[in-house]
């Protein structure tokens, strides 16, 4: 018969003492190494790679692209919205570098004595929509993130969307002028050429060139606000220093070589020559002066810009994203 349990004479449970050898230096039981962790613990140092962050871009481009497509239906229609002059204004600066360029022209011919014939002409009508491209998208481009503020602070998306479609945008209006030079062409006796089949890579060229700036130069304006009056001053003067109202021959073998050093110019020289002259960019070219003014290595300077430029701003900007909604 078993006792009441108030009669039950229970031992009150004691912990087993720990053996002195397994007492550190401080009296206290070791811990046991992943056996709990605190609350203060800190969190793990995610190290990022530049691999992974070209992954995190390419998915995330890809997953974004009915976000950049309605991003640039809109910069368009906001453009031609209720305009005067509709699709003309797409026309409007080509045609002011060209009228520019001519009274330049007919300056310089009456000093010299010589006539403006229509292959410089057709030069600067080949130049003048390439440039006007890249003006457009870093006068557009540089206040993208600025202006979109709200979409910044309260919806998640790629931030490398803002830019891109403000580059898309003006690709659609270049798109419109250099239609227009294409018919223009054979009035000033331009021909058709093998030469032509350096113009989409040229042209694509310029576009990465001017993505990577647009992207470099919309996230600095994001930190520092200034950013983007220095770049109207740059896209002032940025013409005198560019070779589309004058040939780079124009200012001799030294100047020629200098302005060489602008990454824009040996793409627009380069349309120039295959376009006009139908000369095959891998060959050097004399001018008429007898110095060499073209050199195939150009080229080369001109891309690694490009592609360079393109993937450096890229990286740069998706690690200063996660930024953006706190300066903003």
């Amino acid at each position: 018969m078993t006792p009441p349990s108030d009669q039950l004479d229970v031992a009150p449970a004691v912990a087993a003492p720990t053996p002195l050898a397994a007492l550190g230096a401080s009296g206290e039981a070791p811990r046991v190494a992943g056996a709990y962790r605190t609350h203060v613990d800190a969190a793990p140092v995610v190290r990022r790679t530049i691999i992974g962050d070209l992954r995190e871009i390419v998915a995330e481009m890809r997953a974004s692209g009915d976000i950049v497509k309605q991003l640039a239906l809109r910069d368009i229609r906001i453009r031609y919205k209720q305009a005067a002059f509709g699709f003309a204004w797409a026309l409007l600066i080509p045609a002011a570098v060209v009228l520019a360029g001519m009274a330049v022209r007919m300056a310089v011919s009456y000093s010299t004595g010589k006539h403006i014939n229509t292959m410089q002409l057709s030069g600067m009508a080949v130049k003048a929509v390439p440039w006007a491209f890249f003006v457009g998208c870093l006068s557009t481009g540089t206040s993208s993130l600025v202006s979109n503020m709200s979409l910044v602070t309260k919806i998640y998306f790629p931030r490398e969307v803002l830019p891109l479609s403000t580059v898309l945008a003006q690709s659609f209006d270049s798109l419109i002028g250099g239609v227009l030079i294409c018919l223009m062409l054979p009035f000033l006796d331009t021909t058709m050429s093998w030469g032509m089949l350096w113009v989409p890579v040229l042209l694509g060229l310029l576009w990465c060139l001017a993505l990577g700036a647009v992207l470099f130069l919309s996230c600095a304006n994001l930190f520092f606000r200034d950013v983007k009056y220095l770049v109207q001053v740059f896209l002032t003067f940025g013409i005198f220093i560019t070779p589309v109202i004058l040939d780079a021959p124009m200012f001799g073998p030294r100047g020629a070589q200098i302005m060489m050093l602008n990454p824009v110019a040996p793409l627009l020289e380069g349309l120039r020559l295959s376009i006009v002259s139908h000369h095959n960019l891998l060959y050097p070219m004399r001018a008429v002066a007898g110095f060499l003014f073209w050199r195939p290595w150009y080229l080369a300077y001109s891309a690694t810009w490009a592609i360079g430029g393109l993937f450096v701003s890229a990286i740069i900007f998706h690690r200063a994203e996660r930024r953006f909604a706190e300066v903003v």
